[in-house]
C-alpha cells in the first residue's frame, strides 16, 4: 500500500472554486466532482471567501497611515535613546572625574 501525497492547489484555483460555490449556480457536490476535490473542501473555501471578502474593499490608506504613525513613534524613541546614551556617558565621565563609583 503506497502513501498518497497531499495535493496542493493554487490560490487562483481555490478562488475560482469558492466563487463558483458562492454564486450558487451549481450545487457544491457538482463543483467538487468536476474539480476532483471533496465537497467539504469546497464548503471550507466558500466559507473562507465569505469571511475575507470585505478585506478586498478595505481602505489601503488606513494601513499606510498606521505605518506612518509607527515610523513617527520609532523616530521619537530613537531620539530618546540617543539622548539617554549621551546623558549616561556624561554622568559616567563626571563620576569618574569626581572619583564616585
Amino acid at each position: 500500500m503506497t502513501k498518497r501525497q497531499r495535493r496542493t492547489h493554487s490560490p487562483e484555483f481555490k478562488a475560482r472554486v469558492a466563487l463558483e460555490a458562492l454564486k450558487g449556480i451549481k450545487p457544491i457536490h457538482e463543483i467538487a466532482s468536476s474539480n476532483e476535490i471533496h465537497p467539504v473542501q469546497v464548503s471550507q473555501w466558500k466559507k473562507e471567501l465569505q469571511e475575507k471578502i470585505a478585506d478586498v474593499f478595505e481602505r489601503k490608506n488606513a494601513s499606510d497611515q498606521g505605518a506612518k504613525e509607527d515610523e513617527k513613534r520609532i523616530e521619537q524613541l530613537e531620539r530618546k535613546v540617543g539622548q539617554l546614551v549621551i546623558e549616561r556617558d556624561w554622568l559616567a565621565k563626571k563620576s569618574e572625574e569626581l572619583g564616585i563609583d
